[in-house]
């Protein structure tokens, strides 16, 4: 849950401010400070302050009795100093607190994210991180037991220079295989991989410069920064700096699914069915298929040659049959003798293998004995936030769309949902 404050300020109606009425200038310079605030004036009825002086009556309605006034600012709790030191020298009659705010969720009606939050109000705090001179068998054990596969390398001054994602584990340093694979390994084939990275650094194969960005940055500015360098997450920084927080896309659509109204909400706010964005409108129609007596070896080549992980599995008029991913294929080939070797070597995803038994099982399987079809699918015309809300809640990372008829129509990625959150 976000951390949110709400400041209340007891005051009456005569309290000004460089000539305008305080309230005025309050709820204008809480607007220029452009933070994710909402603020309310409420004139009270009835009231008296530390006087003795009493203010309106229960019996008599109320003309110019100078009567009380509440103005309450709520707002994320990292802005607290910004806003404490703008309003704070604005009130020179009345009183002012402070109290931690109980959010629930914080909504903005047509779009996804509300105004003005920045990054430092979702990002995740205290990251984990590596040295230039880590090794990298250190780097890939952090990587096995964290639920993200990239690390900031940061230099002796705390500041991030590079970046390391599985992919420059894989492609510098020779690892073999994805960490979502390497974990599915046995002890004795994963402490040979780690024994194979222990001679290099981080310094070796980080991806550099870093692409980093400021804490006090609006998170729609970041997520455009994720999507121009084609990243998944990002390292942040202070006014030195200094890695203080990573902002992740799931750090992004986790705001956006506690800030967005479900199907009964936006009937209650009004919102018409035909202005809701649908699994249609975001999806990517390029996916790649194969059909059910497809050999596993060709289905190998088509994601080594493409270097993906998953292909689609459909029948002769398209409709979706299952997925099969990488880890499906280690699953149907896990009995094999020495498959883990030739996994290690990246030996598995180029069919040229001299190995007879393998050779010989990768052309007796198909595509319908290793798929997976215990697939969550959507319908065409599911909502783009229930969408969104399914593959966070079942960590999918592609969503087959498909029509009446069960036909494949495209995929929604969680880069499709990062290029609609600022659409």
């Amino acid at each position: 849950m976000r951390q949110y404050k709400v400041i209340d300020i007891f005051t009456n109606e005569q309290a000004w401010w460089r000539g305008r009425p305080l309230t005025d200038a309050i709820v204008e310079r809480v607007r220029e400070l452009k933070i994710a605030a909402r603020t309310i004036v409420v004139k009270g009825s009835q009231g008296c302050y530390e006087t003795g002086e009493i203010a309106g009556s229960a019996k008599i309605e109320p003309i110019s009795y100078n009567m009380p006034v509440r103005i309450s600012i709520v707002f994320p709790a990292a802005e607290l100093s910004r806003v404490i030191q703008a309003v704070g020298e604005m009130v020179d009659d009345g009183i002012v607190g402070v109290q931690d705010f109980g959010l629930i969720t914080h909504k903005t009606r047509g779009i996804l994210l509300p105004r003005y939050i920045r990054v430092r109000d979702i990002m995740t705090p205290a990251p984990k991180k590596v040295g230039l001179s880590t090794p990298l068998d250190e780097v890939a054990r952090l990587l096995l037991v964290s639920s993200f596969t990239g690390l900031p390398v940061v230099d002796e001054q705390d500041r991030p220079v590079g970046v390391i994602a599985q992919w420059d584990l894989i492609y510098k340093a020779n690892m073999g295989m994805r960490i979502g694979l390497l974990a599915r390994s046995d002890r004795e084939k994963t402490a040979a991989v780690l024994e194979a990275l222990a001679s290099k650094r981080a310094s070796e194969i980080m991806s550099q410069p870093a692409v980093t960005v400021g804490q006090d940055r609006m998170v729609s500015e970041a997520v455009k920064i994720m999507i121009e360098n084609k990243v998944k997450r990002l390292p942040v920084v202070d006014d030195a700096g200094k890695l203080v927080g990573n902002l992740s896309r799931l750090d992004v659509f986790h705001t956006v699914m506690r800030d967005r109204p479900g199907r009964d909400g936006r009937a209650d706010r009004g919102i018409p069915a035909d202005n809701v964005r649908t699994a249609s409108d975001i999806m990517s129609h390029s996916a790649f298929t194969v059909l059910p007596d497809t050999p596993v070896e060709e289905v190998i080549n088509i994601m080594g040659s493409n270097d993906i992980q998953r292909v689609c599995v459909v029948d002769r008029e398209g409709r979706f049959l299952g997925l099969i991913a990488d880890v499906d294929l280690f699953i149907a080939f896990s009995g094999i003798p020495g498959i883990w070797d030739y996994a290690a070597k990246g030996s598995f995803f180029h069919p040229d293998t001299q190995d007879s038994e393998l050779q010989n099982h990768l052309r007796s399987k198909t595509a319908s004995r290793v798929m997976n079809s215990n697939i969550v699918t959507v319908r065409e015309d599911t909502a783009m936030d229930e969408a969104m809300r399914l593959m966070l809640e079942r960590a999918i990372k592609r969503l087959p769309v498909l029509d009446a008829e069960g036909k494949l129509k495209g995929l929604i990625s969680r880069e499709c949902l990062l290029r609609e959150v600022v659409a």
